[in-house]
Parts: structure tokens; sequence; C-alpha cells
């Protein structure tokens, strides 16, 4: 009896301290500090200025100062014991635009709504489809063909309406672009799948100067603990990140300095075959709404894109609050092979050519086409295998060569070759391949044809 007497005590101990603590909080929030009433861009909160924060900007919030309210800073008390309450002045004058509110765009803003970010502008064109909503934050059913931008919004209102929230129905591109990155916005999260789309954004982002944060691709993969935020350049096993990559480099000069979040996990399944409403397999272009996005289907595992969401939004709280986070670092312990193979091609293009200035590739595409397209083996090999210690006992036989000698050696214009075989092949043109070997031909050209697609060529 006397021992559950104890436990009753202790329970109730830490209830009432559990209690007083939330009341300090409450109490030092709700002190009487000078508020500005001005609501609006412009405007820093003098509630914020008081505790230091002036260089902090207001960017519209709904209140100046809602942390001085009681049931907010009750709602994000945990919030201010972990991170303070000046770094969460930070994070609740802070102004984050989220484009691209799917599976993992949705989580993520969801999650700063409840990190207590106190603007946020909601993009997205399409709207909430049944089968979103295995992976969805929080559509319903009664959501089902609206707008996902404006579908966010309402639950929203409902979880914190003290937050300032913009929801714009509408496609991001060049055309839209001020509309949307402009006001200064402390972060930028790119949660797109359309490479076009996506290139597009991050380039504006860097020559405006914005913070941004790009999701990769997370659909067809199943395995949480493998998900990383590096470098763009550090992104390996994601076809979207490396048609990103070539594209930002060839396109916009641009060679790194974007954090990403990815998967270290190789896809579990591919792009599902289109079939119409006669249930034929049919050309996906031909029901396309908007030229150039994907209406094919991407088998997807709803956790894992609210999983990305999640290190997204974790990722960019954590920032604005001003707390340094130490990534797990990318580690790849084969790049020296890759690197023998990146070299190899550039000494063979300046022997035949007299300079190296048509080698479209780096390293890390490298990887790609060596273990991807060819699977470690030269093009003329019938066993195709997955990578392994084969490819290392053979790679001083190896080397990359141009598929066309007319086009610059690019992803879709490099096979992979023993030393003999490549220099018959630098001895033939297409067309002799062609009609002489027509097996052969097709083979490769299907192999280049697939790494054209997956870059966005």
């Amino acid at each position: 009896m006397e021992e559950k007497v104890k436990i009753l005590a202790f329970i109730g101990a830490g209830a009432l301290l559990g209690s007083a603590a939330t009341i300090a909080i409450s109490k030092l929030l709700s002190d009487p500090l000078p508020i500005n009433n001005h609501v609006g861009k412009g405007y820093t909160s003098e509630a914020v200025q008081s505790n230091g924060l002036s260089g902090s900007k207001c960017n519209g919030l709904a209140t100046p100062n809602p942390l001085t309210d009681e049931v907010v800073s009750e709602q994000l008390t945990r919030n201010i014991q972990f991170f303070g309450l000046e770094a969460q002045q930070k994070v609740t004058a802070s102004y984050v635009v989220v484009i691209g509110l799917g599976g993992v765009g949705s989580h993520a803003a969801s999650m700063l709504l409840r990190s207590g970010v106190g603007r946020l502008l909601l993009v997205d064109f399409d709207q909430v489809s049944v089968s979103s909503l295995n992976r969805h934050a929080v559509a319903t059913r009664e959501d089902v063909g609206t707008s996902k931008a404006l579908c966010l919004k309402k639950h929203f209102q409902s979880i914190f309406p003290e937050c300032h929230i913009d929801a714009k129905v509408i496609l991001y591109d060049s055309s839209s672009e001020e509309e949307i990155l402009s006001g200064h916005p402390d972060f930028v999260l790119d949660c797109i799948d359309n490479i076009d789309t996506k290139v597009a954004l991050l380039a504006a982002c860097v020559r405006r100067g914005l913070k941004v944060l790009s999701a990769t691709g997370a659909g067809a993969r199943a395995d949480p603990t493998r998900i990383r935020v590096a470098d763009l350049r550090e992104s390996t096993n994601d076809p979207l990140s490396r048609a990103v990559r070539h594209r930002l480099r060839k396109d916009h000069g641009i060679d790194g300095g974007i954090p990403v979040v990815f998967s270290l996990e190789k896809p579990k399944a591919k792009l599902l075959p289109f079939k119409g409403p006669s249930g034929e397999e049919e050309n996906p272009s031909d029901y396309q709404i908007v030229p150039g996005f994907r209406v094919r289907i991407i088998p997807v595992l709803g956790t894992i894109p609210a999983i990305f969401g999640q290190v997204m939004a974790s990722y960019v709280a954590t920032q604005l609050a001003g707390l340094q986070v130490h990534m797990e670092p990318v580690v790849n312990f084969d790049t020296d092979h890759y690197e023998i193979l990146h070299q190899r091609l550039i000494e063979h293009e300046e022997l035949l050519y007299g300079t190296s200035m048509q080698v479209e590739v780096d390293v890390e595409e490298v990887v790609y086409i060596a273990k991807e397209l060819w699977h470690g083996r030269s093009a003329r090999d019938l066993s195709i295998k997955d990578v392994g210690r084969a490819m290392w006992r053979s790679v001083n036989e190896l080397m990359l060569v141009r598929w066309d000698k007319t086009k610059p050696a690019s992803v879709s214009n490099l096979i992979l070759l023993r030393f003999k075989e490549a220099d018959e092949h630098e001895s033939r043109s297409l067309e002799d391949i062609k009609e002489e070997e027509p097996d052969f031909f097709v083979r490769v050209t299907t192999v280049l044809k697939r790494a054209e697609l997956e870059f966005g060529f």
C-alpha cells in the first residue's frame, strides 16, 4: 500500500512540475511586451525586437507576435523548450514557400505549420485524387477533386489559425517566378517531380540568392533508414537527381551548393505501362494536361514520401531556428574505379580529337553509365548481370567511347567497351554497324534512349 502511495505521489509531483513549467512559459510570453500593431510585409514585431531578434522578418504574420497568445504559446511549448524562446521567435517570424503539395510537400508543409512557421505560401496546380490519399498529409475523400493548395489551406487554418497562409493554384514556370518567389522568403521547398520545372526553380533560387531545399525521388522505395540530406553533388542511386544535376550544370553552370533529400536505396520498381480508356497501352504524351508532366504511374509506398517531407520540415525548422545539425555524411568507397574510367575517356578524346572539350560527363555520371546502363560490362556482352567484383577485375580492360562520333561524349552517347572493341568501333560508321549487326545496333540504341529519357533530354 505504501509503495502505491509513493508512486501516486511521484506521478502527482511530475504533473505539478509540468503544469508549473507551462504556466511559467505562458507568463513569460504574456508579459506586457510592446507589440507592433502593423501587420504585413516589411514590419518586424517589437516583441521580437525586444528579445534581440530585430534582424528577423515578420513577413506578414496573421498577428505580429503570435507567441504572446497563451493558446499559441501552449501549442508550441515543446518547440520552445527544445529551441529556446529566441530561436522559436525566429521560426515564428519566418516565411516559407512550398512548391509541389503531393506526398512529400504536403507533409513538409504540415510539419512546418505545426512547428510554428508564421507565414506559408502553398503552390500547386494539381488536384487531390483518390489514389493520392495513401500518402497525402491531410486530404480526405471529401477533398478529392479540389485543389491541393486550397485543400491544405482549409485544413491548416484549423490547426494553427495564427499562421498567415497563401495558396496559389498555379504552375511554377518563368512567367510565374516573380509571383511565387518575390517577398524574400526565408526558405523555399522544392517538392516538384518534373525535371524541367525542378531545374528552372532551383536555378531561379540560386540566381535570387534564396535558400532552397530540394526533394528527389521518393517513389518505388521502401527503406526509411537510407534517406539522407546532402549536397546535390553527393546524391546517388536516384534518376531524378542525376538528371537535375546534369541539367543544372549544363544549362545554368550550377555545379552543386543545393541541399537535397534523397534515398541511397535503388528504386525497386519502374514506371508502370500507360493504359488508355480502352485498356490498351497508349502513348502517355497524348493524355498530358500540361506538356512535359508525367502521366504514367510510379508505384509508391506512402510512408516514404511522408518521411521525405518530415525530413525536409526538420531540416528547415532547425535552419530557421539557428540550430546546427550535422547530417550523416554520404560515403562512396569505390569512386576510384569510376575516376579511372573518366580519366581514360578524357585521354582518349584528347588523343582522337585533339581536345576533351566535348566530354559532357563528370565522375558521378560515369557511375550511372557504367553501373546502370552497362552493368560494369562491355556493351557487346550478352550476359548482363548486376555490378560486382567482376567489373573491378576487368576495369583495366574497359573504356568509354562515343557511340556516334558526330555527337559529344554525353550520358546518352557513351558505351563501355574493351580496348580492342573500342579500336574496332572507332574504325566503323554507325551505318556499317546498323547494316552488319542490326541486333547489336538496336540493343545499344535502346539503352542510350533510356539514358536520354531519364536525363530529360
